[in-house]
């Protein structure tokens, strides 16, 4: 069967060419220009977002905007007037007040905070590639971005440094290699033709860690901080522990909230492991029955009355393949909403053997489950 190809960044209906800036508003025209001139394929934004801080903003402004030099960008290449119009985004701090440059412990939270929860904002649209561009802003901004892309980054995003010599650094009259001669002096005061320089767009790779982040921090918002702690429990060795007395499941260091009879299907898994009993197949005969093995789970965690009745009625003719399979469905998406995909993969029921008769059961190590018996 022929698989589907994964479209690349420049066929995204939405691509955005994102940077940090601080004081240096050359690096915007630099790499819009590598990016649809000497890049191949070219990758032609279809919006620009500058996440910069008061005193960056009134700078960067005053170039790429009130100068013209964005707009004369476009007009020499062609390039859409959208290219022209960028969308500033001002770092706030916890309050929502406007940081005016990032200096203290303080700020540089805030602004990591800020960056991750933009670029979270930006990846959430699955028509979008994102282009993060690492330069110009302090240090620890452009460190921020380029964390935050390896969070939040997808297949269709990509990490970009722009580089020139070092003597067209900082120049005022240089923005970007104009398609006709030139003539500007450099800062050692040399004459050199503008059109010559070669402006060099480094594709930096970096490690995706999307796949490890629960639902509900690539859903909505969350610190810095609180995203990196997700993403490395994604390395922590697993580990499950059910306390019977409150019937409370975690999953290495994360607490897993399940309905009643979902939370017995999975107990009822983990006790099967820990009793280094086989994976198991909805048509398996077993004594006690393995209807009966779940009710008899079901019966020591929530008791005999109210809804016992209703899940006993449910089995009374044995266990079937919709009542497995969903049982098995339900208990994979709570464990991957809560731990991320690849963070869930250790706690999943996994496949033993095929069609028509593949088995599931949990594979952890018996010496990493601990229970919690009641009283």
């Amino acid at each position: 069967m022929q698989q589907t190809p994964i479209p690349t960044p420049h066929t995204y209906p939405r691509r955005i060419l994102v940077a940090v800036e601080a004081y240096s508003p050359q690096t915007i025209t630099e790499a819009l220009y590598a990016l649809t001139q000497t890049s191949e394929p070219a990758y032609i934004p279809t919006e620009i977002h500058i996440i910069t801080t008061e005193r960056g903003c009134d700078l960067v402004q005053q170039a790429l905007v009130h100068n013209g030099w964005l707009l004369r960008l476009c007009q020499d290449y062609g390039l859409p007037m959208a290219c022209t119009t960028p969308v500033f985004h001002l770092i706030t701090d916890h309050q929502n007040k406007v940081l005016w440059d990032v200096r203290s412990e303080q700020d540089n939270e805030h602004t990591a905070d800020f960056i991750s929860h933009r670029l979270q904002q930006f990846t959430a649209d699955p028509t979008s590639s994102l282009c993060a561009l690492l330069s110009g802003g302090r240090r620890t901004m452009t460190y921020y971005i380029g964390y935050a892309l390896s969070l939040f980054g997808r297949p269709q995003d990509r990490l970009k440094h722009v580089l020139v010599d070092d003597c067209y650094f900082f120049l005022k009259d240089f923005y970007y290699p104009p398609p006709q001669t030139c003539w500007l002096k450099d800062r050692d005061g040399a004459d050199f033709d503008a059109s010559a320089v070669n402006v060099t767009l480094a594709d930096i790779p970096f490690v995706r860690l999307r796949d490890g982040l629960p639902s509900d921090l690539l859903e909505g918002s969350s610190t810095f901080s609180a995203t990196i702690a997700a993403a490395q429990r994604g390395f922590d060795l697993p580990k499950v522990h059910f306390d019977w007395n409150r019937a409370v499941l975690t999953c290495g260091s994360v607490p897993v909230a399940m309905q009643p009879v979902q939370l017995a299907f999975y107990v009822w898994m983990l006790e099967r492991r820990m009793r280094d009993l086989p994976p198991i197949h909805w048509t398996d005969s077993e004594t006690p029955s393995l209807a009966t093995q779940f009710l008899g789970v079901y019966a020591r965690l929530h008791g005999e009355n109210g809804s016992f009745e209703q899940v006993a009625h449910a089995l009374k003719g044995g266990m079937n393949k919709a009542w497995f399979d969903e049982r098995k469905s339900n208990t994979h998406k709570i464990l991957k909403k809560t731990l991320g995909i690849a963070g869930a993969k250790p706690y999943l029921l996994q496949a033993h053997g095929n069609r028509p008769v593949t088995r599931f059961g949990i594979t952890l190590p018996a010496a990493s489950l601990t229970f919690i018996m009641g009283a």
